[in-house]
């Protein structure tokens, strides 16, 4: 090649890379503008947060960033606490049908799964912002589970603020060898009548537990993953009905009644009435054994093969009024700070959403530092992760649980 043809190669080269750097941080400027513009319009806003209200220990921590929110962009945070987010979703979907489609009276919503899907299939939902976040870009995208939720893609319409895996928390001065699947877990209740349970669906731990189940226990895996098929439906679920059937009468009052949530799980796992209580937060027995709530023999478990596991998000509806300071807020969630105390077991000990090799040193030690409960399992222990069946699932398991044991 000669020499002219090698330096305008060069030469070329060079002017795609400083075109490409000139792109780059023009979307970078534009990105700040659109930013410092989302701030400036977010200050004196009010962001009605519907959450759920069920855990004083969440409930502490939504009012911390609150404050934090307030000090630092003027934006006022009040929590809705609700105990059923479908009710939400449904409230939201009256106002679109009302014609609300600007003042609508929820601003950010704690929201997975099957409330997702039906928000984005009904078109309740912000479109594509949380890539505008400045902190969206510390999540771990390599988690599948914080771009799909429940198997939903989740395009940008919500942000991830934590992870959750179903865990078994037990009373190892009572219960030696705690069980390793569902299985166990009926050995065990038949060997101690009375002293196991779970919440009844539709509440949320109790809809997870039956997930669990029937993931254990299902003989084509895969279709846990699709669309409920009605005509297939009853011989998919056949061994979970078997194996609840067989599971009830040596449950706590013989199955004829379930515990209300996983609070009440807990006061009764503390005055020995129950031998296992569930969670869906790894580290909750040891935030419980700091605050006082439960004993420090507790442990934490978790089956052989595995559990469910997600990632929670926050997400926008279409007609928020304030959604400026929404997204200041859910920013805030994602960021470090935020992060590094909702994953300190004395705090709420809620796992990490971010990707640490995108942190910087000093922010990495951090979190290396967080104090490790008594009761905590190791990333080891939790690696194996059962994944979320398709949403229809759990309205589907929900409606025939109740046709065949709901009062």
């Amino acid at each position: 090649m000669s020499k002219f043809n090698i330096t305008r190669m060069v030469c070329i080269i060079v002017q795609w890379s400083i075109g490409g750097l000139i792109l780059a941080f023009s979307f970078a400027v534009n990105a700040d503008d659109d930013w410092r513009q989302t701030v400036k319009e977010a200050k004196g806003q009010t962001v009605y947060f519907n959450a759920w209200g069920g855990s004083e220990t969440i409930n502490d921590y939504i009012e911390w960033a609150g404050n934090k929110v307030k000090q630092r962009y003027g934006v006022t945070v009040k929590q809705v606490k609700v105990s059923d987010t479908a009710n939400v979703v449904n409230r939201v979907l009256a106002e679109k049908a009302a014609g609300k489609d600007t003042q609508g009276s929820v601003d950010l919503v704690w929201i997975n799964g099957e409330n997702f899907k039906r928000m984005k299939e009904n078109g309740l939902l912000l479109p594509s912002w949380t890539n505008t976040l400045p902190n969206y870009h510390l999540i771990d995208k390599n988690n599948p589970a914080a771009l799909y939720d429940f198997s939903i893609p989740v395009d940008n319409q919500e942000a991830p603020w934590g992870k959750a895996q179903l865990v078994f928390m037990y009373d190892s001065k009572r219960l030696k060898n705690p069980p390793q699947s569902m299985a166990d877990f009926a050995k065990v209740a038949k060997e101690n009548p009375a002293r196991l349970s779970y919440p009844a669906p539709p509440e949320f731990h109790g809809t997870t537990f039956l997930k669990q189940a029937l993931s254990e226990l299902i003989t084509d895996k895969s279709a846990l993953s699709k669309p409920v098929n009605q005509n297939t439906f009853a011989e998919l679920t056949a061994p979970l009905w078997s194996y609840l059937d067989a599971l009830h009468p040596n449950l706590w009052q013989k199955g004829r009644n379930f515990p209300k949530g996983i609070a009440e799980m807990k006061k009764m796992l503390a005055d020995s009435e129950l031998m296992i209580a569930l969670s869906f937060n790894p580290n909750d027995a040891s935030n419980s054994i700091e605050n006082g709530e439960l004993p420090n023999s507790v442990r934490t478990y978790v089956h052989k093969e595995g559990t469910i596991g997600n990632v929670h998000f926050v997400a926008i509806p279409f007609n928020s009024p304030n959604s400026a300071g929404a997204k200041i807020f859910a920013n805030f969630l994602m960021s470090v700070e935020a992060q590094i105390r909702k994953a300190n077991v004395k705090i709420w000990g809620d796992p990490t959403v971010l990707a640490l090799n995108r942190l910087n040193q000093a922010e990495r030690k951090r979190f290396q530092a967080l104090p490790q409960g008594v009761a905590t399992l190791t990333p080891k222990d939790l690696s194996k992760i059962l994944p979320e069946p398709h949403p229809s699932w759990v309205g589907a398991i929900e409606k025939e649980w109740q046709k065949r044991y709901g009062s």
